[in-house]
């Protein structure tokens, strides 16, 4: 037994071994990234039909990232190696019965010549006395009109990449100008693109948060605490991390490499009640958690916090890639402090999914009248024409009570349900992103026709500060002529009344006037450039 154990381990140091080689040799610009164009040329070598190939890049590539690194690649080998023992690729073959780790590498024909091929190739950059000459940083990437000049196609390797740069030197000049960060959202950073999906759990206090994701991670995280009371005071990001350690809010706000420096503009008060639990963890190492304090109900709510508790959960709704909104049966009442928090989700509807949680208390008949007054709860504060998905379930490790004779049953294809909606959290991440980024696109140009528009309507001298307060006090009449004068969306405009409370705090006359050539450039990269960034990165065999 011990015997063989051994040979299965230095099997799979030697296979690894393979893998990295032949991962090196198959990344021709050596960034770590197996590209479309890489895997057509290394791919060919195992002699698969298009179809096959096509098949594969779709599962190893999960993500949807537009390139494979190391792990995705060993995947991709591994799936080249049972293509070609016969097997039928599809999404369940690796979930089978196969034992991945006694895969063996494939047969890929041609391979020293491929190695002599790449060697050749980079022994032919310039000679020593030679100077290789940097390639120039394009000031208007792939598109500066319909035109234009593409960038080099070294110049991006992910799609996430080409986010980076458009944003950079497309929609942040445009944010900069109109205060866009003030108003609606804080300026991104490298960090807010690179990190990983969020999810972000509300409900009011004892409707079980925490103990949900304890049963999701199958253990306690670092200062987890779980009582009938407001246990959790304080927002915690419990993520990936190599130990298990607690990290105050004003050590993560400061780290470069997280992305949430913007929760500074809530203050110290609220950063004292923030903190990010780390821990190693397999789950974690794809999603990051957020827990939050208990909306308060009753009496608790006419004690203020002391720090804009609505803005910091908005803050958050508009990172997360999802939101699950947690019930209990016995706590249906949808307090004011609830309203409001439901109520700064607006705009982010699509991730939000509501949790009945410890549904197993009640009896079969109490049950449905508890799904009934909450779908009509929810009807009143939601305000959307759709149906929310309501998922009904007892998400703790305890024995159900079993109070409901429709049982375990239910409650379990509840559970696979909402546990495979979090699965298809990273596999999504990268539609998401994408979707975010088109979304503040439009915002930020409205944002910009808005205040350029006040701008037009103050008076060149006298009568500013009346003037400003006049514009101020019908902002809901200027925002209806700016969508008519540049054929607006309704549903894209910004909230009115949140729009005036920052707009009180500037002097209209000192906004920039409109300035089309900034309009333009977004109007080209929303037409043209995430389009074309997108089919570079697609499936390189469609």
């Amino acid at each position: 037994m011990v015997v063989s154990k051994m040979k299965t381990t230095a099997r799979s140091k030697s296979e690894s071994k393979t893998y990295e080689e032949w991962f090196k040799l198959a990344d021709s610009d050596g960034d770590g990234r197996i590209s479309g164009n890489d895997a057509t040329n290394f791919f060919a070598l195992s002699n698969l039909s298009r179809s096959q190939l096509k098949q594969l890049w779709a599962l190893a590539d999960t993500k949807r990232q537009g390139f494979l690194s190391f792990p995705e690649f060993v995947t991709a080998m591994q799936l080249v190696s049972l293509a070609q023992a016969e097997y039928e690729l599809n999404s369940d073959i690796l979930k089978t019965e196969i034992d991945k780790e006694n895969i063996k590498p494939p047969v890929m024909e041609g391979l020293d010549a491929f190695a002599k091929k790449k060697s050749l190739t980079i022994n032919t950059l310039p000679e020593v006395n030679e100077i290789a000459k940097p390639q120039p940083f394009l000031a208007n990437p792939w598109f500066a009109s319909k035109s234009s000049k593409k960038l080099p196609p070294s110049a991006v390797t992910s799609i996430v990449d080409g986010l980076k740069r458009l944003y950079n030197e497309r929609l942040k000049p445009l944010e900069i100008a109109y205060q866009y960060n003030d108003f609606a959202s804080p300026l991104l950073t490298s960090s807010d693109f690179d990190a990983k999906p969020m999810v972000m759990l509300l409900g009011q206090y004892s409707t079980g948060k925490t103990t949900f994701i304890k049963h999701l991670l199958k253990c306690d995280y670092p200062g987890a605490h779980v009582g009938p009371e407001p246990t959790t005071d304080r927002f915690v990001i419990v993520m990936s991390g190599p130990d298990e350690r607690s990290v105050p809010g004003n050590t993560i706000a400061v780290d470069a490499d997280m992305p949430f420096s913007g929760l500074t503009t809530f203050g110290g008060s609220f950063l004292s009640k923030f903190q990010c639990s780390q821990m190693p963890h397999p789950l974690l190492d794809e999603v990051t958690i957020v827990d939050t304090p208990g909306v308060l109900s009753g009496e608790k709510q006419r004690t203020q916090r002391s720090y804009d508790f609505t803005g910091v959960v908005s803050w958050f709704a508009a990172k997360c890639d999802l939101i699950l909104l947690l019930f209990d049966p016995h706590k249906l009442d949808i307090s004011d402090e609830f309203k409001r928090v439901i109520a700064s989700l607006h705009g982010n509807d699509d991730k939000i999914r509501v949790v009945l949680n410890k549904a197993d208390q009640v009896n079969t008949q109490q049950l449905m009248r508890v799904y009934g007054a909450l779908m009509w709860s929810l009807g009143k504060v939601l305000n959307t024409p759709e149906v929310s998905r309501v998922y009904i379930g007892s998400f703790n490790d305890k024995p159900m009570d079993g109070g409901c004779s429709l049982g375990r049953d239910l409650f379990e294809k509840e559970q696979n349900d909402l546990l495979a909606d979090l699965v298809d959290i990273p596999k999504k991440a990268v539609d998401r992103r994408i979707n975010e980024f088109v979304k503040r696109a439009r915002s930020a140009k409205i944002h910009a026709y808005i205040i350029s528009h006040l701008k037009k309507e103050m008076p060149a001298i006298m009568g500013k500060a009346k003037a400003q307060q006049k514009l101020i006090d019908n902002l809901d009449v200027e925002f209806a002529k700016v969508q008519r004068e540049y054929h607006l969306p309704a549903g894209d405009f910004p909230n009115v009344e949140h729009f005036k409370e920052v707009l009180s705090r500037y002097s209209i006359d000192k906004f920039e006037k409109l300035k089309p050539k900034m309009i333009q450039a977004v109007d080209d990269m929303l037409g043209y450039e995430i389009p074309e960034l997108l089919r570079k990165f697609r499936n390189p065999y469609e």
